[in-house]
């Protein structure tokens, strides 16, 4: 072979071999852009387009970020020259013309009224002196649940708004929404002042003076109404000191779970079994719920064939609307907790015929007991009932009518010789309250509460006793921030003024009535289908209350 024809082999060879090799990034960018001014039927820019095709994808891995980043920051720099205001009206309803007075309700079957002389009797909160206490056993005595502090910061299973529809915060909506059907400042203050002065006079077993279980329970309640729970900054430790004390006090007898310290009558057990199922309703801690099914349980087992309940949950006849007023309080929290003991369903539907029929009178709105007359209690029947979801029911009407006048006061009225007026009292302003703020409330009930409303907010701020040391100066406790803070309580102008924690805690109650936290004393309390069997999630299904009105 000659050397001109080596040669060309050797072109021809070099050429064959570049075919092979790959060409690097920005060769192949340069020979696809020079390929693509070629003719289109050229082999340079059909391979050129082939090439371009393969560039799209890291193209697009290197541009859509960089895009993104760019747009992100030209709307951050927009955002930042303008701060949007809000403007929020506050609007208050004085009025409620748009409601039209529903047509009055028929009258029940009259009933032959039988004169009898009836001394009420109320619980017992304060030191007991004529009453047998069940003293603690050598009985086997349940397990203790673990303290408080395991207690679960998580929401209510109700989510209650104030009429207006806002949140609320703990211890604000007295102040923020003001008027003359709801709270002011004045109210909210008075509130503050009784809770410290209960966190003042707290025993250190976590207990309140008097009949300690009946004392508690109605301290419980009052801290939770307020949206108080173990986890708040002020009262947690006083709410979960007042919680294992309940806890540890239930005692197992004779095969039924008991409360160490109750009074007599045993009002002490219903009254806490209400405060466990409502802490348990507004917390979840697991620790609560078991202390307060086999409450509810007993309670649920102790009532009458006739639907009503007696004295230490006897079975007998005595429908007692006092002692069963407090047992129809906790069977309505322990429902909205999701607690569903055994029989719930068919208690609740006999204590409303027993309402309705045994301890309803025309004149008294609701009686002490079947066959007795006169009394105050028409507000404790009413509302049950309207917890019960028998809000519409012609009996509530009529109590409703029967307590048109009641005022809030201290002193014996609207009871026919009954004594602690505040127990009357806590019943008519839930009643009231219930009647005429809720939605399609009639022109005439929303007067019937406004009018109650605004008699409270006048006595009730001012009649609070300012503790006093010795000396005169004011008892004060410090807050969060360590600032001295005035304590309060009221007092009864009767026998019961020797209970200040029954008198304190009931007059709270109803201050609170606006926002109360607790799941009975919101305004859905009374939409038996809509919020329990809703609610009722526990068990895994819902469970309905059906009632035939």
């Amino acid at each position: 072979m000659d050397m001109t024809n080596e040669e060309e082999f050797k072109e021809q060879l070099e050429e064959e071999m570049a075919r092979f090799e790959d060409d690097g990034y920005f060769k192949r960018l340069g020979k696809m852009f020079s390929g693509l001014g070629r003719s289109r039927d050229s082999r340079e820019y059909k391979e050129a387009l082939i090439e371009l095709q393969r560039q799209v994808a890291p193209l697009l891995a290197i541009m859509l970020p960089l895009i993104c980043v760019v747009v992100l920051f030209v709307v951050t720099a927009m955002d930042s020259g303008a701060k949007k205001q809000i403007k929020v009206d506050i609007v208050t309803a004085e009025d409620n013309p748009d409601v039209v007075e529903d047509p009055p309700p028929p009258e029940p079957p009259p009933q032959d009224p039988v004169e009898v002389d009836v001394q009420v009797d109320t619980p017992t909160v304060g030191n007991p002196t004529d009453v047998e206490a069940v003293a603690p056993t050598t009985e086997p005595v349940t397990a203790k649940v673990a303290p408080m502090e395991a207690m679960l910061n998580i929401k209510s299973p109700v989510t209650m708004k104030n009429v207006f529809g806002a949140s609320r915060l703990t211890g604000k909506p007295g102040v923020l929404n003001g008027g003359g059907h709801l709270g002011d400042p004045n109210t909210e203050a008075a509130v503050m002042k009784a809770l410290r002065w209960l966190k003042w006079k707290q025993n250190s077993d976590g207990s309140w003076p008097g009949v300690k279980p009946a004392a508690t329970g109605l301290a419980i309640l009052t801290y939770l109404a307020h949206g108080e729970t173990p986890t708040s900054k002020e009262f947690g430790p006083t709410v979960r000191l007042g919680l294992d004390f309940l806890t540890n006090s239930i005692i197992d007898k004779g095969g039924k779970p008991m409360i160490a310290g109750t009074d007599g009558n045993e009002y002490s057990f219903l009254i806490a079994t209400y405060a466990l199922c409502e802490a348990y309703g507004m917390t979840k801690n697991p620790d609560l719920r078991e202390p307060a099914e086999k409450c509810l349980s007993r309670i649920v087992k102790g009532q009458n064939a006739t639907g009503g309940w007696d004295y230490k949950m006897a079975r007998t006849t005595r429908d007692d609307i006092s002692f069963g007023g407090w047992a129809m309080q906790a069977l309505k929290a322990g429902k909205m907790a999701g607690i569903h003991p055994s029989g719930l369903d068919e208690c609740i539907k006999k204590a409303i015929q027993c309402l309705r029929t045994r301890n309803y009178d025309k004149k008294a709105g609701f009686v002490y007991t079947p066959g007795s007359h006169g009394g105050g209690l028409g507000g404790v029947g009413c509302l049950c009932l309207q917890l019960l979801g028998q809000a519409k029911d012609t009996t509530v009407a009529n109590a409703l009518d029967v307590m048109r006048d009641w005022l809030p006061t201290f002193e014996k009225k609207h009871m026919s010789g009954g004594s602690c007026s505040q127990y009357y009292s806590y019943y008519a302003a839930q009643c009231k309250y219930q009647a005429g703020m809720v939605k399609g409330a009639t022109p005439a009930n929303f007067t019937l509460w406004k009018k109650w409303n605004v008699a409270m907010k006048d006595l009730y701020p001012k009649s609070i006793i300012n503790d006093k040391k010795a000396d005169g100066s004011p008892v004060t406790i410090k807050d969060t921030k360590g600032k001295d803070q005035p304590v309060g309580h009221w007092e009864n102008t009767d026998v019961h003024s020797t209970r200040p924690v029954m008198d304190t805690c009931l007059t709270a109650l109803q201050l609170m009535v606006y926002y109360r936290y607790l799941p009975t004393t919101s305004l859905k309390a009374t939409e038996v289908e809509e919020d329990v069997g809703l609610l009722s999630k526990d068990q895994g299904s819902e469970v309905k209350v059906s009632i035939d009105l």
